[in-house]
């Protein structure tokens, strides 16, 4: 039994060595970070900048592979079945991290027990715009005109189930609202249609709606951040506006495969969060009207967790389902 127990101990000594030796050396090969969209979004223009700096940081390529497809859920499960060496790391973001366990049945993976997060690296609020000849000129106006008309005031989303359509239904149940969900392909359509006045509202991303309320054509009402926004400072959020406590942020940040030794991770936060806090860097992404965040993995999987029984509520509440 004592030789036993020695084997046992010397085995895991060498494995810790064998560790220990790899993420000194580490990386010591191009990474490759998986982006769970198509070329061109909010998402893959995070990972392009963050991954730049990065790259010339550590002094190996950070090769951008975008996997889209299922709702984001194909190219996060690739990263979730990956070997966990630090190789190929994640662009999670909101939706395939905390939005998809609330709203699909199943999915062919969890969330927290096959990810190790590493750093939230973006996050902005939504911004609830209505048309400029809405006579809705604050949030309480908007919330009395929707209660005088149950039923008869519509929003719009980028989809069931999306980010938005459930911030929607929270801020709908918050203020005891009865509106009607028009789904649709992407922001841009909503917005469109929001613009030439067939909808009373929508819940957009700044990048989205901020061209259009410094032209005039939209009005913000309030934005979902605890405190008032950078990219709309002028705009008040939705606690100050009578619903305290109110807070929904979308946000990107980068997740490995789970078991990805600890020293690994800590290595890539350091160097992601160094990234981010690089001018120039910050203000590529400031432009994409998003805030830097670079928090530790212990507060960003915390994060993650509560994220995901926020929108698990709401999707309950409203019962909002995707097959």
């Amino acid at each position: 039994m004592i030789v036993m127990a020695r084997r046992l101990a010397f085995a895991f000594a060498l494995q810790f060595l064998a560790v220990s030796a790899f993420a000194a050396d580490y990386p010591a090969r191009p990474i490759k970070l998986v982006v769970p969209y198509a070329p061109g979004g909010g998402a893959d223009s995070v990972a392009r900048i963050v991954a730049k700096k990065v790259s010339e940081n550590i002094g190996q390529p950070i090769v951008i592979e975008n996997k889209g497809g299922a709702g984001s859920i194909l190219g996060t499960d690739m990263v979730a079945k990956a070997e966990p060496d630090g190789y190929t790391l994640l662009l999670g973001q909101s939706g395939p991290i905390s939005i998809n366990p609330a709203v699909y049945k199943t999915l062919p993976y969890d969330p927290v027990k096959d990810f190790a997060p590493i750093t939230m690296t973006t996050a902005y609020p939504y911004i609830l715009v209505v048309n400029a000849d809405s006579p809705a000129k604050t949030l309480q106006e908007f919330v009395k005109l929707a209660k005088d008309k149950p039923g008869s005031m519509n929003y719009g989303s980028t989809g069931v189930g999306a980010a938005n359509h459930l911030v929607s239904e929270l801020f709908n149940s918050k203020a005891g609202l009865k509106m009607t969900h028009v789904p649709y392909r992407g922001t841009a359509l909503a917005v469109g249609d929001l613009l030439s006045g067939q909808l009373s509202m929508v819940w957009g991303d700044p990048i989205s709606v901020l061209g259009h309320i410094k032209s005039g054509k939209l009005r913000a009402l309030a934005v979902t951040s605890s405190g008032r926004s950078p990219v709309a400072p002028d705009v008040p959020t939705v606690a100050e506006s009578g619903y305290p406590g109110f807070e929904a942020l979308a946000w990107h940040g980068i997740l490995a495969p789970a078991k990805t030794p600890p020293s690994i991770v800590e290595k890539l936060n350091a160097e992601i969060v160094k990234a981010l806090a690089d001018p120039a860097t910050k203000k590529l992404l400031t432009d994409q009207a998003m805030a830097t965040v670079g928090n530790t993995p212990p507060e960003f999987a915390a994060f993650i967790q509560k994220d995901i029984l926020l929108w698990k509520g709401v999707a309950q509440a409203a019962n909002v389902t995707v097959e």
